[in-house]
């Protein structure tokens, strides 16, 4: 009888949102796969290119898991061991907050074949989008890139380091937690510091809103800006305002 050959597993960032900002390389991954498991974010328009695939959703929403981690773990070893193809669709880039680690040791411990394919971020779809520079020499010479909450719930300590410096702040998941994120850059900076939300960036429904400290959380809330949301902190913003589109509010909104 034959040894059935094993399978592998490639985890795939799938960008920001917009179809048309994956890698070639991770089109054709998807194109290739028996196999693939999806989460929230993607751009289903995505999984139009592989038609025989068995396709699996597996994402996680505030207040909805579809998968816990450990029954993703699962389907990606169970799948592979049987000799397929699968693939790991993610959001922006496998390996910025979006717990590739955990899939990495699993796979590892089966001795399943692992290859990554990076993606284009959120904050990096948005910043080419509306050509914002993060850095500009003279001025911003870093930028930050935060979640905006650990695995407890709680701020990340971090983002106090990152309020202090002069650097272009981006937050990522950090809708939920606006008004304490709020709360500790008003420690460090003036009530006119520019602020940004970006929600579903790069998509056809995307909404920003550019204001200030004093106004992000009021004005966030009277307009409903929810997840998916990218935050972004600094002059950086400004500096390039007129280029978002579908804008709800110009610099700062007092009302």
């Amino acid at each position: 009888m034959q040894k059935q050959s094993k399978g592998s597993l490639t985890l795939v960032g799938a960008g920001p949102g917009d179809p048309e900002l994956i890698t070639l390389k991770g089109l054709k991954a998807i194109i290739s796969a028996d196999v693939i498991l999806y989460d929230a974010l993607i751009n289903p328009k995505l999984l139009d290119h592989n038609s025989f695939a068995k396709k699996i959703y597996v994402g996680k929403r505030r207040g909805y898991i579809c998968k816990t981690q450990a029954e993703i773990n699962s389907l990606i070893i169970n799948y592979a061991l049987n000799g397929l193809r699968v693939i790991r669709l993610k959001g922006g880039d496998p390996l910025v907050f979006a717990r590739a680690y955990e899939e990495l040791e699993a796979a590892n411990l089966y001795d399943i074949p692992v290859r990554i394919i990076p993606g284009i971020t959120s904050y990096t779809g948005i910043a080419a989008q509306h050509q914002i520079p993060l850095t500009k020499r003279g001025k911003q010479e870093s930028f930050w890139v935060v979640t905006g909450h650990t695995q407890s719930g709680k701020i990340s300590k971090d983002l106090i380091w990152a309020a202090k410096s002069s650097a272009t702040v981006i937050v990522l998941m950090g809708v939920r937690n606006l008004s304490r994120i709020v709360e500790v850059f008003r420690r460090y900076k003036a009530g006119k510091f520019p602020v940004a939300i970006v929600q579903n960036g790069t998509t056809e429904a995307e909404r920003t809103l550019v204001t200030d400290l004093d106004h992000i959380v009021k004005n966030a809330i009277a307009l409903k800006f929810d997840s998916p949301a990218t935050l972004i902190f600094g002059p950086a913003i400004i500096d390039r305002v007129t280029k978002f589109k579908n804008q709800v509010a110009l610099n700062i909104v007092t009302q």
